[in-house]
């Protein structure tokens, strides 16, 4: 099993990537939470609200999860990070059959 971390703009945008993966069965559950975030870009320090999508999926559909998320995503350079995690069978059993 894979979790997915991918901060977005705000929690429209954090929904809208989740429902559409859902829908094409490339995650099968995520988590959206706010967060502050700071970093440097185009020379200037950001100090952000956003939100980020806790995303869960398997090995097998980490690549289309990441290209779906890539091409829905409004910024220039996404940030997609990947973990590999265990859970408890029963969940992991519903997991894969939601992604069938």
């Amino acid at each position: 099993m894979i979790l997915l971390y991918v901060p977005c703009k705000d929690e429209s945008e954090a929904r809208g990537i989740s429902k559409e993966l859902i829908a094409k069965k490339l995650i099968a559950c995520a988590n959206i939470f706010p967060i502050g975030s700071l970093y440097p870009w185009e020379g200037r320090l950001n100090d952000e609200k956003e939100c980020v999508m806790l995303a869960k999926t398997t090995e097998e559909k980490e690549d289309k999860a990441r290209e779906g998320i890539a091409k829905l995503h409004s910024y220039t350079i996404p940030a997609i990070l990947s973990f590999p995690v265990r859970s408890n069978r029963e969940y992991e059993d519903w997991l894969k059959e939601e992604l069938g």
